[in-house]
């Protein structure tokens, strides 16, 4: 039966079917932006949910009230305001800072430059300290993988050192023990085994990027020949053993037309900060330079690399090949493969292959890496075809140590423990009893070893509780050590303070079997670069410039060399994995938690995933249309079974999903992660494989259980308000204000690399110059500074790298998936996701941070009864919260919905160790205040004193909010609008500058930049 015919028969028992929801969409007038499906459904439940301006603040009491009822709770909410108006913070005993280090003058932060890894991936870092605690970590500028960035995750790490759950002992069958038991005993084990040479010896790692721990394996594999070094990380892809020994690395800024193929290259494949800042460059549109390059995704699982798309194209990952089998044929040079994908890809592929034609040299074709072989030897060959090799695209070494078929030897490994040919095995990090593929029954195997078994981790997780030894680790800003980027660039890894819990490192563990003991972590990094990257010069002073600078210059190292791609692609047979006679499912890691290592960091669960807004949870994601086929809606929860395997997990419908496919995002449902993140979620990795780990087929069942899952995307909506601006780029040359039918293109379009020139273009007029009508509010005059911000909607992917750097800048607490549930989240910044079109299925999909507008007229302002919100002299809407006594008078005037409010005492002023990395300069809150963003005030009054004790004016960029300064694309711009040559001026000085419900004359200082689609003519919206 056609997939529109079986929807149809399911349209009672689903609510709006498909059919309808394309109807009310076609036939609405004008263009609409919409945020859900129940909001174009015009559901019951929504209406009332918008008919509240500020839901469920109410919740506990929502149900009918007498008055005798009505005026006992009026009584003692009077009573308890009163008393909760005065609550103070616990009272805290200090210490003083008797003999400070001489660098060190208190209240001033120092930044130290380090490193941290992940997957096949290394970014630079630069770490705030405040007497000796780190509090923040950003981007290192001079850092090619960070470029001065750092996503969600890094900016979380600083709450993985403060973790009170962190394991604090090292333990020998769960019982605490010392380090030099544990030196004993391996030191004895090795022994024993040295006379044949390491046999039965197994030492599992995650993807080894340390040029030292390599260096220290490499020798210890030589030292006992029969030993084995296995690497597994579950959330990095096998390359295909073409690219084992030459990867691409990728030139976006030198591309006009890009095709991504399943990549979230901007999101998180290793690389994406260089790479999302490359193709940010390029797609920045300006009126007096119309240009910008052709984005196309193909994609399963919507990502932010496909929000930002000129076009984006839902497949299927087992269809994949298949496309890029018709794209080279297209090019001429295919394969000759028969099978045709499903759907209406053929309206695409044909157009695409002659815009990357036309654009030879200047064009390249992107591939992820769990695509299957024959794929990435297409890629390739279409790569060479368009010129791409040498200018858009170039081969290098691989970045890891030791490149290997990861999946492949962890099968092995079980094998031989199975079989009782593994006597010692040291696993140093990860948690394969959790991660490694359900068929494997890795647990079962691992018990089966009866001599030694020792797990190095951070937590005593479910690993550690199945081996003799747990060995704590310390956390990356407690070590010494070094890593090697995504481009081979080598950077060392310094310690921001000292190991908490006394936890030890890979390199420790590793210097028993090396016979150094007696070295410490810094010394033997030290020995390995010692005479490696001088040539013999003054090590000391090189040593201390690298410590300094962050990045060893790639021409100091010569290990890492650049190569150029081996034979054009040859068709041979592949044996691949079929999906058949089932659903596909994709693994993919979560884009907050990765693959459940960062489970019990508060943070991150508490992050709305990009696109889908999913909080606290893991769902199997799907497209609409399969929700209706298999009578599905969301939160219902269903049965996945894949070889005998089963889990359970609640539907959650993401829009954009490839038909007849279900994504699960790996790293929940854990046991042991935690306080935080035990519990939360399904466990994905039961129903993974070792044969085709990224997708499998798989039986769906029904069941009439529900979960409710946390999810951000309609709270605080501003419904039915014009608030996104959008324009193809032919539009946007005869309309640059955006004030026409923006997303219709005309043959006046420019085609990438076109530039021509717009003069007199009007634009919007700044705060202060309205002649408004007179009103209550005082005409403001800023002889000084007056601060303002730009958000570029064109490059923002909704990475959420924002929202985390804001909690971990602004001491933002995190309140649970209860309180989630309640839409009472405390995010100063949220970001809006919008769609528009009349497909369900491929909607364009447009991002808008929406941190506190700093308006000039602000609603806020003058209903404060106390007067703890106030406008300065520099233009902020500024809060003092010991002022505050919590009338929320303010946050119902705020039309931005921007403002959030304690309901309980969300800080955690119990634990000491959270109590480390909180960031001085600003209060902690406690119960009853309201909170908001202030453009990080702190940072504008540190910036502001420095140049004043130097005489001068504050330069432009030299003061960066914490969410400009973690954006990977520089969406973000903040500056002083009094400076005619700033940024920030520049910008709102474009045509396409705008402010949000401008028509309230509130006059925000937080303004944007409209979304430009470079879109393809030929292909069909």
């Amino acid at each position: 039966m056609p997939e529109d015919e079986e929807m149809t028969t399911n349209t009672k028992q689903n609510g709006l079917d498909l059919i309808d929801f394309r109807q009310r969409l076609e036939g609405q007038e004008g263009e609409r932006f919409w945020k859900s499906l129940d909001e174009i459904a015009e559901e019951d439940g929504f209406g009332q949910l918008l008919d509240r301006e500020f839901p469920n603040y109410g919740a506990e009491w929502a149900s009918r009230t007498d008055r005798r009822s009505f005026l006992k709770l009026m009584g003692a909410s009077l009573a308890l305001g009163g008393l909760t108006a005065c609550d103070r913070p616990p009272p805290e005993k200090i210490i003083p800072y008797v003999s400070a280090p001489e660098e060190i003058i208190y209240g001033r932060p120092l930044f130290y430059a380090t490193t941290m890894s992940l997957g096949r991936d290394s970014v630079g870092l630069l770490v705030e300290t405040h007497e000796g605690r780190p509090t923040k970590v950003e981007g290192n500028p001079d850092h090619p993988s960070s470029l001065g960035a750092a996503d969600a995750i890094y900016q979380a790490s600083i709450l993985g050192l403060y973790d009170p759950d962190r394991s604090q002992t090292l333990r020998r069958l769960g019982r605490i023990s010392t380090w030099s038991d544990f030196v004993s005993t391996l030191g004895q084990a090795m022994e024993a085994r040295a006379a044949n040479q390491g046999a039965g010896v197994r030492i599992l790692t995650e993807t080894v990027m340390s040029p030292t721990v390599g260096a220290q394996l490499e020798e210890i594999l030589q030292t006992y020949p029969a030993a084995k070094w296995v690497q597994y990380d579950p959330a990095v892809p096998d390359r295909p053993a073409t690219m084992r020994n030459q990867v691409p690395r990728y030139h976006f800024d030198q591309a006009d037309v890009i095709l991504v193929l399943d990549s979230d290259v901007m999101g998180s494949e290793a690389g994406h900060h260089h790479y999302a800042r490359a193709i940010a460059d390029r797609r920045r549109v300006r009126t007096e330079s119309p240009r910008m390059s052709r984005l196309y995704v193909a994609e399963s699982m919507p990502s932010p690399t496909g929000a930002i798309a000129d076009h984006r194209f839902p497949v299927r990952t087992s269809d994949m090949e298949a496309v890029a089998d018709m794209l080279a044929n297209a090019m001429g040079v295919g394969g000759g493969y028969s099978d045709a994908p499903r759907g209406s890809e053929t309206e695409w592929v044909a157009a695409v292959a002659r815009d990357l034609r036309g654009a030879r040299g200047r064009a390249v074709v992107v591939g992820g890496d769990h695509l299957s072989p024959r794929t990435h030897e297409l890629i390739r060959s279409m790569n060479q075809a368009i010129g791409a090799v040498g200018t858009t695209i170039e081969y290098i070494a691989p970045p890891e140590i030791r490149v290997q078929n990861q999946t492949r030897a962890l099968a092995e490994l079980v094998d031989e423990m199975r079989a009782g040919a593994v006597e010692v095995l040291l696993i140093l990090g990860g948690n394969p009893v959790y991660t490694a593929p359900g068929d494997l029954r890795f647990a079962e195997a691992m018990d089966r070893v009866g001599g030694l078994r020792a797990h190095l981790s951070s937590h005593y997780d479910e690993t550690s509780r199945h081996c003799h030894w747990h060995i704590n680790a310390a956390h990356y800003l407690e070590s010494w050590g070094d890593a090697v980027s995504f481009d081979g660039t080598p950077s060392i890894i310094q310690p921001m303070i000292e190991p908490l819990y006394g936890g030890k490192t890979v390199i420790d563990v590793l210097n028993i079997l090396t016979g150094r003991i007696s070295s410490t972590t810094y010394e033997t990094v030290r020995e390995h670069w010692m005479g490696r990257a001088t040539g013999g010069g003054d090590f000391e002073r090189w040593w201390q410039t690298m410590l300094h600078a962050g990045v060893i210059p790639k021409g100091q190292f010569a290990e890492r060399r650049f190569v150029f791609p081996p034979e054009p692609f040859a068709p041979r047979p592949v044996d691949d994995v079929e999906v058949s006679g089932g659903i596909e499912v994709n693994f993919r890691p979560d884009p907050a938690i990765w693959d459940g290592q960062f489970a019990n960091n508060g943070w991150l669960m508490e992050m709305p995933r990009p696109l889908t807004k999913v909080t606290w949870d893991n769902a199997a994601y799907m497209s609409h249309g399969t929700a209706q086929r298999l009578g599905l809606r969301s939160e219902q929860v269903i049965e996945i079974v894949h070889q005998g395997r089963m889990v359970k997990a609640p539907v959650w419908i993401a829009i954009g999903h490839a038909p007849d496919s279900i994504t699960l995002h790996t790293g929940f449902g854990r046991t042991h992660a935690g306080s935080v993140g035990s519990g939360r979620g399904f466990d994905a990795y039961v129903i993974r494989t070792a044969g085709n780990p990224w997708f499998v087929s798989a039986q769906i069942r029904a069941t009439d259980e529900k979960i409710e899952i946390a999810c951000t995307q309609k709270h605080f909506s501003m419904y039915g308000r014009n608030l996104i601006r959008a324009a193809s780029l032919g539009s946007f040359v005869h309309d640059p204000s955006m004030k026409g039918d923006p997303m219709e293109d005309d043959e006046s379009r420019i085609t990438p690399g076109h530039e021509e020139e717009i003069a007199g273009v009007p634009h919007e007029a700044e705060p202060g110059a309205h002649a408004a009508d007179p009103d209550i509010y005082e005409d403001w005059n800023y002889p000084g500074y007056a601060w303002g911000m730009s958000i570029d909607t064109s490059v923002c992917t909704g990475c959420d790298g924002c929202i985390i750097a804001c909690v971990a800048e602004n001491n933002i607490p995190v309140v649970g998936k209860r309180e989630v549930l309640r839409e009472r989240e405390m995010h100063w910044l949220r970001i809006d996701r919008y769609y528009k079109g009349s497909s369900v299925d491929r909607p364009q999909t447009f991002h808008q941070p929406i941190p506190c507008q700093q308006c000039e007229k602000a609603p806020c302002e003058p209903v404060c009864p106390v007067g703890a919100t106030t406008h300065s002299h520099e233009g902020l809407n500024d809060m003092t919260y010991n002022r505050c006594v919590g009338t929320r008078y303010c946050s119902n005037n705020c039309p931005y919905k921007v403002r959030r409010f304690n309901f309980f005492e969300y800080a955690d002023y119990e634990t000491e160790s959270l109590k480390l990395g909180r960031n001085p300069d600003v209060t902690v809150r406690t119960r009853g205040v309201m909170e908001k963003c202030t453009y990080c005030v702190q940072r504008i009054n540190e910036g502001r004193i420095a140049a004043e004790r130097e005489g001068r004016r504050v330069r432009d960029g030299e003061i960066r909010t914490a969410c400009q300064q973690s954006c990977p694309t520089n969406a973000i711009v903040f500056g002083d609008i009094n400076d005619p040559t700033s940024q920030v001026t520049k910008l709102k000085a474009q045509a396409h500058n705008y402010r949000l419900l401008e028509e309230l004359n509130t006059q925000p200082r937080t303004t944007y930049l409209g979304t430009v689609r470079n879109l393809n003519p030929e292909i069909p919206a």
